[in-house]
């Protein structure tokens, strides 16, 4: 019992020892938790004084600067305001000069007004005493003369008339003379002049087409079985194949180049093919004609990408191209064309004239050739119906109208057009014209003028391009002259096939003889 009690009681004890340490522990602690607090209070307001005078002082220095900036823009500012002031001062001072000085003219002006209008008077006195004397001159005169003013004034004027008409129509005379030499000799200067600027290669298309084969054997698989390979070949290009002795060749005949050109493309194609049969002839001539058509487009593009010509409608550039498949007389339609563009653009510079219209003009003219095969009229006729369909200007359909002198010219570019078409024409070898066929034409050119009557003798001259007609000068007169010429022109134009112009000129001559004997 006893020592529970004391196991109670040194239990007690303990816990009571064990209470008081951990309230002294904790009293220990919380007096170095309050001085850490203190002196960590300290430091922090000893840093807190530091930042602040910092701040303060950071502040006195920024105000210092903008003070000293401050005062330094106001300086500038008072100058520019002095500067300011006194440049208002001397102009003010300058225009109170100008003032002065302009009154001064002012009175200077007056007075000269002043003097000017005395000597007018003065003038104007003289004049009426001048006007006196004449007219008593004039009455003298007229006493001894017997001769009124008037009467004088119609003699004297009527001499000078005579005069001066004759003076008048020697100098007129005298300067067309003058003039139509000069303008031979300029005309000459730029026609040679054009034609050296321009000089291209001349070469004649061909009717015919000579396509190569590998060998011989190759001309049984054209024919075909009974013909039917060339029957086929010939039906669908509208081209007659020859097939005859020569060796290792096969000709192409057409009138139409573009139907030739299709056709030998094709040819070519069965041939490297091998694959001769109608099927397969109809079937490459289709993608040919296709590939045709794409050729076509690109001639007209290169035409007119050569000629610079822009904003063309791409259905005129196509029928452009079909140009390099048409010919005239030998001569390629397109190469022609650009020629005649060529030609045109360079007169129409030499003359300052728009040289970009004249080229369009000259491609265009004969663009009725290209499809003058497929609908009825003359070329002329549906070059203008086409430049009027794609909306050309009035000068290019003027110049197509006008360039074989069917419609009178309403513009120089039209004349420089049809005088450019001729030079292209009529050079050397630009068109295929046999010597035979070149003396018919001739003597059919010299015959005419049969059935018209009063002709007395007719020519042909300058190759073929000029008919001198001359007639009996006591059966037609001057005027029946031109009616004759007339009726030449529009007969040619019925009867005759033939390149270029012709010019007809009727001569009528009267001859007075004697002898002296």
């Amino acid at each position: 019992m006893n020592n529970t009690i004391i196991f109670v009681l040194l239990t007690l004890v303990g816990i009571v020892v064990g209470a008081l340490l951990v309230i002294i522990v904790n009293i220990v602690r919380g007096n170095m938790i309050n001085k850490k607090s203190a002196a960590l209070l300290e430091t922090t307001k000893k840093e807190a004084d530091k930042l602040k005078r910092d701040s303060i002082l950071e502040t006195k220095e920024e105000l210092h600067r903008l003070k000293m900036d401050t005062e330094k823009e106001i300086r500038e500012k008072k100058q520019e305001l002095k500067d300011s002031e006194n440049r208002l001062t001397q102009r003010e001072s300058n225009m109170d000069k100008r003032d002065l000085m302009f009154q001064k003219r002012e009175e200077a002006l007056d007075e000269r007004e002043a003097k000017l209008a005395l000597k007018q008077t003065a003038i104007l006195e003289s004049q009426a005493k001048v006007e006196e004397i004449k007219n008593e001159q004039i009455k003298v005169l007229q006493e001894l003369s017997g001769v009124s003013k008037e009467d004088a004034k119609k003699l004297v004027m009527e001499k000078v008339k005579e005069s001066m008409d004759l003076e008048i129509a020697n100098y007129i005379k005298e300067r067309e003379n003058e003039t139509k030499l000069e303008c031979d000799k300029k005309a000459r200067e730029m026609l040679v002049l054009s034609m050296q600027r321009y000089a291209a290669d001349v070469s004649e298309e061909q009717t015919v087409t000579v396509v190569n084969l590998p060998n011989d054997e190759m001309k049984g698989r054209i024919i075909g079985r009974e013909g039917r390979n060339i029957r086929t070949i010939e039906a669908i290009t509208g081209v007659d194949l020859i097939i005859d002795d020569t060796p290792e060749a096969v000709v192409l005949s057409s009138f139409d180049p573009l139907r030739r050109e299709i056709a030998r493309i094709t040819l070519e194609t069965l041939i490297k093919d091998g694959r001769i049969h109608p099927t397969r002839i109809e079937e490459l001539y289709d993608k040919t004609s296709k590939e045709m058509n794409e050729k076509i487009i690109e001639y007209g593009n290169n035409a007119l990408i050569r000629l610079g010509i822009t904003k063309v409608d791409p259905k005129l550039v196509a029928i452009i191209g079909k140009l390099h498949f048409r010919t005239s007389y030998g001569q390629n339609a397109l190469t022609h064309s650009i020629e005649v563009a060529e030609l045109s653009g360079i007169l129409a510079g030499e003359l300052g004239e728009n040289v970009m219209l004249a080229k369009r003009a000259g491609l265009l003219h004969d663009i009725g050739k290209a499809i003058d095969h497929e609908i009825e009229g003359s070329h002329v006729e549906i070059g203008v119906a086409l430049a009027k369909k794609y909306h050309e200007p009035e000068e290019v359909i003027n110049a197509i109208a006008s360039h074989h002198g069917d419609t009178a010219p309403t513009s120089v570019i039209s004349t420089i057009v049809a005088i450019c078409d001729s030079l292209s024409a009529s050079r050397p070898g630009a068109r295929n014209d046999s010597l035979e066929n070149y003396l018919k034409r001739l003597e059919q050119l010299e015959k005419v003028t049969e059935g018209i009557e009063g002709i007395d003798k007719t020519f042909a001259v300058q190759a073929g391009r000029e008919l001198r007609v001359i007639v009996k000068p006591e059966e037609v007169g001057d005027l029946e002259s031109y009616k004759i010429a007339r009726d030449v022109k529009e007969k040619i134009e019925k009867e005759m096939q033939y390149p270029g112009t012709i010019k007809v000129t009727v001569i009528r001559e009267i001859r007075a003889q004697e002898e002296a004997r």
